[in-house]
């Protein structure tokens, strides 16, 4: 079980921080598909809502992840 934990927070740790650094405004999504970069951002839509929502989750998994950890042994 330790060894499962382990496994686990290392990849939801880098998940979140993949998801993170995608969407960084300046040089994000937009930009890569030739957008400016300095444009008004006015909604998330598209695959910026998805990597947002991901990043949530990722998040909330990490926080649980590190707490059972913790707690566990």
């Amino acid at each position: 079980m330790k060894n499962f934990l382990d496994i686990a927070l290392i990849i939801t740790s880098i998940a979140t921080v993949i998801c993170v650094v995608l969407q960084n405004r300046g040089s994000g999504l937009g930009s890569i598909a030739g957008g400016e970069p300095g444009a008004v951002f006015s909604a998330r839509r598209g695959i910026e809502k998805v990597l947002f929502y991901m990043t949530i989750g990722f998040s909330a998994l990490l926080i649980i992840f590190v707490l059972v950890r913790i707690l566990a042994f």
